[in-house]
């Protein structure tokens, strides 16, 4: 089964650290890749007007933020942006297949990517 999930919180979606399920916001399943392909591309039409910066890779794997959107992390006495991630999975792992499209080859602006320190250094 492939799985299209929306997520929101301090990582991007392709960093799938421990317990990054619970970060979904939606999920949709399809039994095909080629309706998940379209949905994918669907839903990233449709959150993309909605963020100033986004980070595509070719995998179907993208993070859509705003600046703005961050939060105060006690542990790393930092803020930490927030990323609304979009994933196109199988059996909720990254899926090997490449988008030809462009939509998943985009990068409009890094701004300041901060992250965890103390998860990455796990």
């Amino acid at each position: 089964m492939y799985q299209v999930v929306i997520m929101y919180g301090d990582n991007e979606p392709w960093w799938f650290f421990e317990n990054w399920q619970t970060d979904i916001t939606e999920e949709y399943t399809f039994s095909d890749l080629t309706a998940a392909e379209q949905f994918y591309e669907n839903k990233w039409l449709e959150l993309s007007p909605r963020f100033s910066h986004l980070k595509s890779h070719p995998n179907y794997q993208a993070a859509f933020w705003n600046e703005s959107d961050e939060r105060w992390c006690e542990e790393c006495d930092d803020y930490l942006q927030q990323y609304t991630g979009l994933a196109l999975l199988k059996d909720y792992n990254a899926i090997v297949e490449k988008s030809s499209s462009k939509l998943c080859q985009t990068i409009n602006g890094e701004g300041k990517l901060r992250v965890c320190k103390r998860k990455v250094a796990n």
